[in-house]
């Protein structure tokens, strides 16, 4: 089978990180180039990326390329899905598409126009225990759920100008936990009340955001959901999920460097989690990359869609609207 040719737009963080593992743990691809107003050229060449420039409109004039990855900064990621889509490229798209519920219907029904594939970058779905707890979930063996908890909190705050353009926390981290519990209830979000402050960092509040969040959620199928965030957990990168249901629970703890747990006269010692997400989800990145290469070369849906991409942004604005008005908010139809 001809491998998927790919080019990626942005070369930050995630974007090299994405391009390393095209080039050594996904299969049946061929990265050909990479682009960034401004692209790390040392690292382009130490890599031997056959194309690379300042502008993605060279992805896009480039017949050989079947797939674009998105990583450039949030802002751009809809009007590049839309020009993507019109030259028939498939795409990759981290997330958000947008913070605008419009803006994303928009670019999803060029996407849909085209005819051309789209997954959107929500890693933590292909987290080896996060994953197991959703086959538990949809083989039946915890009967039917009943409560979905997601701890989720970062090892250190963001950077306060940072977060004046992030769109807010549950648009830039809580977004990957409303993604999570859809995931692992299999059921849509109907309502949320979310409780917000500053507890982290003073210059956050200043910023006009909060950095500590516990977000209660209703679902669809009649279940009920704890969301718990927080910018600073000093011992790590603290990730876990349960789902409770009416035969059992099923629990993803942290990641930590080794499973050796130490015991003597002083009590029992074990390693930290695993310190920052590129750490604690490195396999998950690498598999949601394989996941969308096979569906385009094998012709099946994705399994993140556009419509995963546009569902958490509706329930972070519900959240946002709860947390200002200080009641359950309603979450607007997909």
């Amino acid at each position: 089978m001809k491998p998927l040719t790919v080019g990626i737009i942005g070369a930050g963080r995630i974007g090299k990180l994405h391009a390393e593992n095209l080039m050594t743990r996904v299969k049946g691809t061929k990265l050909k180039a990479v682009t960034d107003p401004f692209l790390d050229e040392k690292w382009a060449l130490s890599k031997g990326i056959p194309v690379t420039g300042k502008d993605h409109r060279i992805l896009l004039e480039d017949s050989e390329i079947d797939a674009v990855l998105i990583c450039s900064p949030s802002p751009q990621h809809a009007q590049q899905i839309i020009e993507c889509a019109q030259v028939k490229k498939h795409i990759f798209c981290e997330k958000p598409i947008a913070l605008d519920p419009e803006v994303i219907r928009n670019s999803l029904s060029e996407v849909e126009k085209a005819e051309v594939k789209i997954q959107v970058g929500f890693n933590r779905r292909f987290d080896p225990s996060f994953a197991k707890v959703r086959e538990k979930v949809s083989s039946g063996a915890l009967g039917d759920p009943q409560v979905i908890r997601v701890t989720s909190r970062d090892p250190a705050p963001p950077p306060p100008e940072y977060v004046a353009s992030s769109g807010g926390l549950f648009l830039d981290m809580t977004i990957h936990d409303f993604d999570m519990v859809r995931f692992l209830s299999g059921s849509e979000v109907t309502e949320v009340h979310a409780y917000g402050a500053v507890l982290v960092d003073p210059d956050i509040g200043k910023a006009g955001d909060i950095d500590t969040a516990v977000i209660s959620l209703k679902f669809a199928n009649g279940a009920l959901g704890i969301i718990e965030n927080s910018r600073k957990a000093v011992y790590g990168y603290d990730q876990r999920v349960e789902v409770f249901g009416s035969k059992g629970t099923a629990l993803a703890d942290n990641n930590r460097p080794t499973s050796t747990i130490f015991l003597n006269n002083s009590g029992t010692m074990q390693d930290k989690p695993l310190y920052f997400f590129l750490e604690r989800y490195q396999t998950a990145f690498a598999s949601e990359l394989q996941a969308f290469v096979d569906a385009v070369l094998e012709d099946k849906p994705t399994p993140v869609s556009g419509k995963d991409g546009l569902a958490p942004v509706l329930i972070a604005l519900a959240a946002q609207e709860s947390l200002i008005s200080g009641k359950p908010v309603k979450v607007a139809s997909v």
